[in-house]
């Protein structure tokens, strides 16, 4: 891996370079997918059925776009027993990490003859599009589901690709079974999200999409938002290691490519103050390349987007941190918990030398669809609120509007809404 020393011009390069995996940067696609969601959107089932037959070279129709419980009870006997314990473990741990992130609606009443409160209530439907082109992503549909579960939404519909002979991953159905999805469907790309944006004749509209996907999801759902809500738009994954010089060189670099392996466009960076580490580091992520299986990928993620910066300072490192606002980052130093402390900009932070990001993607619980892109400055993980919407409530007696109603009549007034002004005054004639 490439070592550079930190500066502010090596920063401004390395957030330019970074910002060109932006989906916001992908406009050669974007009319192919605006077609694509369009066609849906007018021909529905046809126009579904088609791309499914295009893309996936399978012929679904509306006999069989539907997952039926045989090839779910299928997909359990070839999904090996220890795997489903595993999930099964995950799901408790991501569920009860989930639960503790619920609100719950609120009110309060004043003597003066007022009340103010919000409603909390889980979106009606929502769909999860799950993968499933160059890997299997079971831990995703349990990071979708498990949260929309929690929150009380009434009913989650999955689509996923499925393959020429129009099965599903036996993993994936699983997971979604587990998860408690309600519905499965056999549709994938583009057209699967504008088949969930605007409803067909076999697949129900939804309120809201949630879940990862290639650059023609990522697109599509930014298509179709407004029509319905989304997650986000998210780019390709991404890891910060800030570590000082007591870190091990080998965990730092397996943790790196770790990501590296899911996409050519992956970013990988370590910011460390220690020249030592950074050689050590470098080192051991070449020997790591090599034996890896992926490693095509990792190498071109690597040679594309993948630093080891050396600071000055620890300062330096963490001012850096907070610039990028890295979707994963870990922090592997002497004292991890206070440079946590400063981290402001981060999708999520794990500490120590035995917290590697792994343990965020499939088992610890917090959820592991994160912002990407330097989003982290703004967005949030995935989490119960994503699936619940808020109403104010306001309820005003006589004698508690009656005191203010000059106060307001005067405000609209003062913004020359007179037709305002007069839906307070007539009360009071």
């Amino acid at each position: 891996m490439r070592i550079i020393k930190l500066t502010s011009e090596t920063k401004k390069d390395i957030l330019s370079n970074l910002l060109k995996r932006s989906p916001d940067n992908y406009g050669e696609y974007e009319k192919i997918v605006k077609d694509i969601v369009e066609d849906v959107h007018i021909n529905k089932d046809e126009a579904l059925f088609k791309y499914t037959e295009k893309f996936d070279k399978a012929k679904i129709d509306s006999s069989n776009v539907k997952v039926t419980k045989e090839e779910i009870d299928a997909a359990y006997k070839e999904v090996d027993e220890n795997l489903l314990k595993i999930i099964r473990k995950a799901i408790v741990n991501i569920r009860t990490f989930h639960e503790k992130q619920k609100t719950y609606s609120w009110f309060d009443s004043s003597d003066n003859g007022t009340l103010l409160g919000q409603k909390v209530t889980p979106i009606g439907k929502v769909g999860v599009y799950v993968p499933g082109g160059k890997a299997v992503y079971p831990s995703s549909v349990l990071m979708n589901v498990i949260p929309a579960k929690v929150a009380g939404v009434g009913d989650i519909i999955m689509t996923t690709p499925c393959d020429a002979s129009g099965k599903v991953y036996s993993t994936t159905l699983v997971a979604a079974n587990e998860a408690g999805v309600d519905t499965i469907f056999k549709a994938g790309g583009a057209q699967a999200i504008a088949a969930l944006a605007y409803g067909t004749e076999s697949i129900p509209k939804v309120d809201k999409i949630v879940g990862p996907g290639n650059i023609f999801v990522a697109l599509a759902k930014r298509t179709v938002f407004g029509h319905v809500s989304i997650d986000s738009v998210a780019g390709p994954s991404e890891v910060m290691v800030i570590a000082d010089e007591t870190a091990n060189p080998r965990y730092v670099a397996a943790d790196l490519l770790s990501q590296a392996e899911h996409d050519e466009m992956a970013s990988c960076i370590l910011i460390t103050t220690s020249d030592e580490l950074a050689e050590k580091v470098s080192d051991e992520a070449e020997k790591f390349i090599e034996v890896l299986e992926r490693k095509e990928i990792i190498r071109k993620s690597v040679d594309n987007y993948g630093y080891i910066l050396v600071a000055a300072s620890m300062e330096e490192a963490i001012e850096t941190a907070n610039d990028i606002a890295s979707e994963h980052l870990e922090i592997v130093t002497k004292n991890p918990f206070d440079i946590m402390t400063r981290i402001k900009n981060a999708g999520a932070i794990f500490l120590g030398e035995y917290s590697s990001e792994p343990l965020g993607d499939y088992f610890a619980g917090p959820n592991h669809v994160l912002p990407t892109n330097g989003t982290a400055k703004f967005f949030s993980p995935l989490s119960v609120d994503d699936f619940v919407k808020k109403s104010s409530i306001i309820y005003y007696s006589q004698e508690a509007l009656k005191p203010v109603s000059q106060d307001i009549i005067d405000f609209a007034n003062a913004e020359q809404l007179t037709a305002h002004a007069n839906s307070i005054r007539v009360r009071f004639e």
